[in-house]
């Protein structure tokens, strides 16, 4: 074998440096050159291969390149060569300070595993943004399982540099572990639960990103950001963010608007209360006066036999003003009912769908069609019901 160390002694002593002092020094400046040299390399190989594959990410269309480059996945795997070869010259720097060589050699081992482990979540934060894209997959909580892989790759790897270190077999740390599992459950145990939750929340198809949900233990209500191992984030709709733990979803209840979102309408619900006074049999008068000044009324003729009220004249009105709305989806429920009387007076449920789903437009909707009501009832000779001391 080469001894690097010898031949940087001779020149050292050829300078005048004192015998023991190159003796002492002439291998760490040989392992101090070859840190030189193996960064040169790694700046060669980063300015080749990483150059390269910006130049070719900007020339095609393919998405895998361009990810590559984002994450920089080449650019930590290139940082592996020169722990590689570190770990092949320093046998020839050392050939004197065995201890020294192998606490060398332990280091670039460290070194190499760290650089790996990064390149390897590099790697599957890409695999993320691949699978995000997917249009199955998009509204999965799939930040959630990279995340456990994550932990896995770094836990393991982790392990891996802990034996190096202490000079014992990977195997034999595992298997140390199963003693410590309380204490590692103990600490991981947000992680555990998220990751059981997360693939609860996921089986059962409960929550995805973009929908709108409403938590009422934490008075969150707004839009799914995000899904990861430890938290949701949700978007209120004042612009406040929520993160809620994912066993909070699976242990608590909570309202998922999705099926709303992509159902044909938005349900309005709402009552109208009545003056149980003003409500009385119709005459054959009155029901002209609604025919000629009511036009959804014109062609309205009660059952033979029939007097109808005015309390029934105005629900037929609702009905056929909401059916003759282009905003109100007729192909879904439209209920017009009376409630049980309170002392509040008689309610006159409404209940329809919206075909905007939109929040504001919603509301605009549902409140300008309540007002048309509440302006169309002293028209039948009713009265809305008014609390008043």
């Amino acid at each position: 074998m080469i001894d690097l160390g010898s031949w940087m002694n001779k020149i050292l002593i050829g300078w005048g440096v004192d015998p023991k002092i190159a003796n002492t020094f002439d291998e760490t400046i040989i392992a101090i050159l070859m840190i030189f040299i193996a960064v040169g390399l790694d700046y060669l190989c980063q300015a080749i291969f990483v150059g390269g594959m910006k130049r070719l990410a900007r020339k095609t269309s393919y998405k895998w390149d361009t990810l590559m480059v984002k994450h920089k996945v080449i650019h930590h795997l290139i940082h592996i060569l020169p722990g590689i070869l570190m770990y092949m010259l320093l046998p020839m720097a050392f050939v004197h300070g065995k201890t020294l060589l192998l606490v060398s050699q332990k280091i670039c081992v460290i070194y190499m595993i760290f650089a790996l482990l990064l390149a390897l979540n590099s790697s599957l934060l890409m695999l993320l943004d691949i699978l995000s894209a997917k249009e199955k997959l998009k509204d999965r909580p799939m930040k959630g399982f990279i995340q456990v892989l994550q932990v896995l790759v770094f836990f393991i790897g982790g392990i891996v540099i802990v034996a190096i270190i202490v000079d014992k077999s990977p195997a034999t740390l595992f298997a140390g572990l199963g003693a410590s599992a309380a204490i590692l459950m103990l600490v991981f145990k947000d992680s555990i639960l998220g990751f059981v939750a997360g693939i609860q929340l996921s089986a059962n198809d409960m929550i995805r990103p973009g929908d709108w949900v409403t938590i009422p233990s934490t008075n969150a209500n707004g839009i799914v950001e995000e899904i990861t191992l430890n938290t949701v984030k949700i978007q209120n709709f004042d612009n406040t963010i929520s993160t809620i733990p994912p066993y909070t979803l699976v242990n608590a209840s909570f309202q998922n608007w999705r099926g709303m979102v992509e159902s044909g309408g938005r349900r309005v619900m709402k009552s109208i209360f009545l003056d149980l006074n003003t409500i009385k049999f119709c005459t054959p008068d009155m029901l002209d006066t609604f025919r000629k000044e009511i036009p959804l009324l014109a062609d309205y003729q009660p059952d033979e036999g029939v007097i109808p009220t005015n309390s029934q004249m105005f629900r037929v009105y609702v009905e056929k003003y909401l059916t003759s709305l282009p905003v109100v989806n007729t192909d879904l429920d439209l209920i017009i009912s009376q409630l049980q009387s309170t002392e509040y007076g008689v309610p006159i449920q409404i209940y329809f769908f919206s075909r905007n789903k939109v929040w504001k437009e919603y509301e605009r909707i549902q409140s300008d069609i309540f007002d048309h009501f509440f302006a169309m009832v002293p028209k039948f000779q009713l009265k809305v019901y008014q609390y008043s001391e």
